[in-house]
């Protein structure tokens, strides 16, 4: 085996372990089990980092064997700038999870903590699948664990949000099947995603791929105006499922984006790219609007992530190193920075078991510690300097600004729609004098929810201040993949 599918199956194999052995009467050994799984799995995948070579597009620890050899699928897996962190952050977001669901999750924790690292595995295998068949079995197989996840450990309308979670990813995802077919007829019976992104097509052709991926990729993202599944998946999920949801399964869309449909249709691409550009700020300024009214404060992150998204979508689209780069720094930062919010908002409905903002007020008089690890995240949030939230979003809007000033105004906007949102919603619950009874016996958090913020704080201050470790990584591949769009098929 090598690093990728130990990074895959590692996960897996614990989610299988903990689905054998665990009842509740077993819950602390299957917490300690879960949470051993998880180190392990994220250990594995640090030598990805250390021993990456910068300054090539090339992809790397690539493995290929045969896979079902009548069709010519293989079992085909790599990584490059592009994805590599997303495999690192995946691994990551699901130790972080394990912690935060610790006390939380009191019935049938061994199936939810193997729903947790099965869908761990199968996402890192979305980020390394080479093979195109192999990507939509992996991408489709996300949807299993998170739709039990909602489903079982749900609030009170669980079923309708999984449900809907499950029927708009689905139905999105049937056209891009219908175009993996395609694009293997048109090859010659091949799956491979670098034959693929060589294929001569014409342009009506391309533009039939470009929104079939895009009919899957942007429910994914989500993009609006396919975005009302979010907010009510947001408010019914367990806060370990909201935090995976928002940190990781949103960054499949994105990704999709650049490994099909800009490579693949790069003529449909550039001839689309004011759609997707019109759809992104759409999200940026409109549903920034919309998170303002919200009075749940899960509902106002989810909408906060659909905003932040539409920078990474804005990025892809206007096709310059700056927008692409600040794109994918902005999915990183984005995972954890939603991530932490969520289990924050996670750590008052533990204590209160509501998460209306009215409920609230004045909770750091008694929460002073928490309130700290809230601050931050707030921040970040708004986009402060010296955050992961900053980064990305400056690169987009900067490579905006050089693409067309005026989507680069529309787009540095968002600067201000965050600030409102967030700050907002920050003094309503945490300042002035406390509220009612329920914030005046509160406890400060405890040495795990300390351990959880504190791994999730630190990776925040170190994106925000010393971004350049994870540009580094990706600017070759960012640059191979622009030669390439602007590179016409058409003859």
């Amino acid at each position: 085996m090598g690093l990728l599918s130990l990074a895959i199956w590692t996960p897996i194999f614990f989610g299988i372990v903990l689905l054998a052995i665990g009842r509740d009467e077993q819950a602390g050994a299957v917490r300690w089990v879960a949470l051993i799984g998880s180190v392990v799995s994220f250990l594995i995948t640090l030598p990805l980092y250390s021993r990456f070579q910068l300054g090539t597009s090339a992809m790397q620890f690539v493995e290929n064997q045969p896979w079902i050899d009548r069709f010519n699928v293989n079992y085909h897996l790599g990584v490059d700038g592009i994805s590599l962190w997303f495999v690192l952050l995946t691994a990551f977001i699901n130790v972080v999870v394990v912690i935060a669901s610790w006390e939380s999750i009191t019935k049938r924790v061994n199936q939810y903590m193997g729903a947790f690292m099965i869908l761990s595995g199968l996402m890192i295998g979305v980020f390394s699948a080479l093979d195109g068949l192999l990507f939509f079995v992996f991408f489709e197989a996300t949807l299993i664990p998170m739709y039990l996840i909602i489903g079982i450990w749900g609030g009170p309308n669980k079923i309708y949000a999984a449900f809907k979670f499950f029927l708009y990813t689905l139905l999105g995802s049937l056209l891009m099947l219908v175009a993996l077919v395609f694009l293997y007829v048109k090859s010659g019976g091949s799956f491979d995603l670098a034959t693929w992104h060589q294929l001569p097509l014409s342009g009506p052709v391309q533009t039939l791929l470009f929104f079939a991926f895009l009919a899957a990729f942007a429910v994914k993202v989500p993009m609006w105006p396919v975005h009302t599944w979010l907010p009510d998946v947001h408010v019914e999920a367990p806060t370990g499922g909201s935090a995976v949801l928002a940190a990781i399964m949103l960054k499949l869309g994105a990704y999709g984006f650049l490994r099909f449909s800009l490579p693949i249709a790069p003529d449909a691409s550039r001839e689309w790219a004011w759609l997707l550009i019109a759809l992104s700020l759409t999200a940026v300024i409109y549903v920034g609007l919309v998170a303002m009214v919200q009075k749940d404060m899960k509902k106002l992150v989810a909408y906060s992530s659909v905003a932040h998204m539409g920078f990474v979508t804005l990025g892809f689209f206007i096709f310059n190193p700056l927008g692409v780069s600040g794109g994918i720094v902005q999915m990183v930062a984005h995972g954890f920075v939603s991530a932490a919010m969520f289990l924050s908002i996670g750590v008052l409905y533990d204590r209160v078991h509501s998460r209306e903002i009215a409920s609230y007020g004045g909770v750091i008089n008694t929460m002073p510690k928490f309130a700290a690890f809230a601050l931050l995240f707030a921040m970040a949030n708004c986009g402060l300097p010296g955050t992961a939230g900053f980064v990305g979003e400056w690169m987009v809007i900067l490579g905006a600004i050089q693409f067309n000033f005026w989507v680069g105004l529309g787009a540095a906007s968002a600067l201000i729609f965050g600030a409102a949102y967030t700050l907002w919603m920050f003094k309503r619950v945490y300042l002035g004098p406390v509220a009612n009874d329920d914030v005046k016996h509160l406890k400060d958090i405890n040495g795990r929810e300390i351990l959880m913020l504190s791994l999730l704080a630190i990776a925040v201050l170190y994106m925000g201040i010393y971004p350049k470790p994870f540009t580094d990584v990706m600017d070759a591949s960012v640059l191979d993949l622009l030669k390439h769009v602007a590179t016409s098929k058409l003859n």
